[in-house]
């Protein structure tokens, strides 16, 4: 008995490893090894450097830096979804910073969604310098294979506001599934062109990585540089970032993630939140339009899949509305966040490995606890 259960294992094993291979799911082996994604994924992949090639400019620490100590219901918090970073920026200088499990003001964390933001920002750059014509383009104006049928209709703002009405379908809970091959797989661009239209672009919000990926390489057929290179040059070479960033590729010399997957440091991210804070502007340079910035992180304006209003997301960034003041920031999905704070001047940058499990009103509890907590 005991033999003909070690033979069925075997077949068994067997055929499913045929079966993956068949199916070209291989990045299965990847994702069963890992479990689950971390914020220290980093070396699991091939990445392309985002070097600071300018000036390199540290913040300015406040003499009252961690002189208020963060209550107790905000620290429980912290605690629950095991941060390794969290800081806060008022009025340009640093007053809170703190640590955990070995993390500092250097350590590499894994950005995950909140370098959806990042590819808005170098898109808007793109329109400005007129490598873009318009978000009005369709995708098939860069990217070939959308340029027949039903993805000939989809535009560069379809992507932005997250209403391609492609069949990507955003999901974290088995092995086998488009995010999971996106985040493991090898091939970015087999994936983004296999897909289809489902329903028709412009008119739903539904959040999808792939819209995102798609936007990278429409970036990076305008521009004629990886995302990693456009990004390095237009943007971390301008906002005095104390360290190189890193971003992972589906494999050597291929495509970044651009739906996830920039690493960077707690204080390096929140220099994304001063300059839209600042509307697009660094020192005496403008990186960005003011008014791309202002429709970056005002409502799209469409309904979502259950007949709502949008009235939280933007050009792929988050609005926040529901807290005692107004927000907007960059969100990934273990609670990485650079939230911005305009009417009181502030930043707030938290990492770690767990986002709470709580959301009102299509926001993380967490966030307005943040905002309404340290904003004041």
């Amino acid at each position: 008995m005991k033999k003909k259960i070690i033979q069925f294992s075997i077949a068994f094993l067997l055929i499913l490893n045929l079966a993956i291979w068949a199916t070209g799911t291989t990045y299965i082996y990847k994702a069963l090894l890992h479990l689950q994604v971390n914020i220290d994924d980093l070396d699991i992949f091939e990445y392309r450097a985002v070097p600071n090639t300018g000036q390199r400019s540290p913040w300015q620490v406040s003499i009252e830096k961690n002189k208020k100590p963060l209550s107790d219901s905000l620290r429980k918090t912290l605690q629950a979804g095991e941060t390794v970073a969290f800081l806060v920026i008022k009025n340009d200088s640093l007053c809170y910073e703190e640590y955990w499990d070995g993390y500092s003001d250097s350590s590499y964390s894994n950005s995950f969604s909140m370098a959806k933001s990042i590819i808005s920002i170098l898109v808007g750059v793109a329109i400005d310098e007129g490598k873009i014509s318009s978000v009005k383009d369709p995708v098939g104006k860069y990217i070939p294979e959308y340029a027949n049928g039903e993805l000939a209709k989809i535009t560069i703002e379809d992507l932005l506001r997250m209403a391609s009405g492609l069949n990507f379908h955003e999901s974290y809970s088995t092995p086998i599934n488009q995010t999971t091959d996106a985040y493991y797989g090898n091939n970015l661009r087999k994936l983004m062109y296999s897909l289809k239209a489902e329903k028709p672009a412009g008119i739903e919000f539904k959040y999808k990585s792939g819209d995102t990926q798609l936007l990278g390489l429409v970036l990076s057929a305008a521009t004629g540089k990886s995302n990693a290179a456009y990004a390095s040059e237009k943007l971390w070479s301008k906002i005095g970032a104390e360290h190189d960033a890193k971003w992972s590729l589906d494999h050597a010399g291929g495509d970044e993630k651009a739906f996830c997957c920039f690493y960077s440091n707690a204080r390096d991210f929140a220099r994304i939140g001063k300059l839209y804070l600042q509307k697009g502007r660094w020192g005496t340079q403008q990186l960005v339009d003011s008014n791309w910035v202002n429709q970056s992180i005002s409502s799209n304006g469409l309904n979502d899949e259950n007949g709502n209003k949008t009235d939280y997301y933007g050009y792929q960034w988050w609005v926040l509305k529901n807290a005692h003041y107004p927000a907007f920031y960059c969100r990934g999905i273990l609670g990485q966040y650079i939230v911005v704070v305009p009417s009181k001047n502030t930043i707030i940058v938290r990492l770690g490995k767990k986002r709470g499990a709580k959301i009102v009103d299509n926001q993380p509890l967490e966030v307005i606890q943040y905002v309404n907590e340290l904003a004041q």
